[in-house]
């Protein structure tokens, strides 16, 4: 039989993550600040708790997926947190995605109490997190990750579960990952804004692309979405800014520069401004088509 999980935070990605835990044999107890995910999950077979600590005191594998580095820090240092319940050996799973110096600190932490915190962001959206082809970038030990394979698993594709370094490893590499896709999704526009321009059929300039080395998920997908004007997220603009801001720190800290990373940043906020935060962060690609005067 599975070991018993511990799931904090079900949102547009913890809850489908969850439930995939739960299609795959794994108990869970689950804690989430919203009450309507967690009815959802006791449907489907999981146990609820009240709060973080409570989840700590059941099981000794947990993963977070929460909004941002201070949802992690106060789950797991609050007053009812996870640091102050956890039993010796307990590893936790952080799938948000936060500063690298935000995840080292706690790792730290965790391993002063004689546990470990592996910093696991995911890449693949809500579609990956659906369908259980989640990519884990992860830091940390590596015998803390062997002890949750099975469980990450259940998540993403085995053979996309990378051990990428220590702890922070995780989270510069998911930094990568949104430095990545903010600018193809950007370039991705401009081309869009072309063909609509020039009075070329956007679909078929996108088909052609992805028959050669300008192929990409984004141009797939989100050139899609920015063709038709499906803007129903599948990850929210005003997250990616979040994430954006993290980026544009680590650069700097790490002597980087960030010129391009530095437009993708304005073209979001320009999103949010214009109240769009909600919606899904390809949306970005409607400042450039304002400017084009389309």
């Amino acid at each position: 039989m599975s070991d018993t999980i511990g799931f904090i935070g079900l949102g547009l990605m913890g809850k489908p993550m969850a439930l995939n835990l739960l299609k795959k044999g794994f108990p869970l107890v689950v804690h989430s600040r919203s009450r309507g995910p967690v009815s959802e999950l006791v449907a489907a077979g999981a146990r609820a708790a009240g709060s973080p600590a409570e989840v700590a005191r059941a099981v000794t594998k947990i993963v977070t997926m929460l909004p941002d580095g201070p949802d992690v820090s106060l789950v797991l240092e609050g007053d009812h947190g996870v640091f102050g319940a956890m039993s010796k050996g307990t590893v936790i799973v952080d799938s948000s995605t936060i500063a690298p110096a935000i995840a080292r600190r706690l790792a730290v932490r965790a391993k002063q109490l004689g546990g470990a915190l592996l910093d696991a962001p995911v890449s693949g959206g809500e579609i990956g997190a659906i369908e259980g082809t989640l990519t884990f970038m992860v830091g940390g030990d590596a015998a803390a990750l062997e002890s949750v394979r099975d469980l990450l698993g259940a998540m993403g594709k085995p053979e996309r579960i990378v051990h990428v370094g220590d702890s922070g490893a995780g989270q510069i590499c998911k930094v990568c990952n949104q430095i990545v896709l903010g600018g193809t999704m950007a370039v991705v526009a401009e081309a869009i804004a072309l063909s609509r321009k020039a009075g070329v059929d956007p679909m078929k300039v996108r088909a052609a692309l992805m028959g050669g080395f300008a192929q990409s998920r984004v141009l797939d997908v989100h050139g899609e979405r920015m063709i038709t004007g499906n803007w129903k997220p599948g990850f929210k603009a005003k997250l990616f800014q979040k994430d954006l801001g993290i980026a544009m720190s680590t650069l700097a800290e790490n002597g980087v520069p960030a010129v391009t990373s530095a437009v993708v940043q304005q073209l979001v906020q320009a999103q949010i401004a214009a109240g769009e935060g909600e919606e899904d962060y390809s949306g970005m690609a409607k400042a450039i088509f304002k400017l084009a005067n389309l």
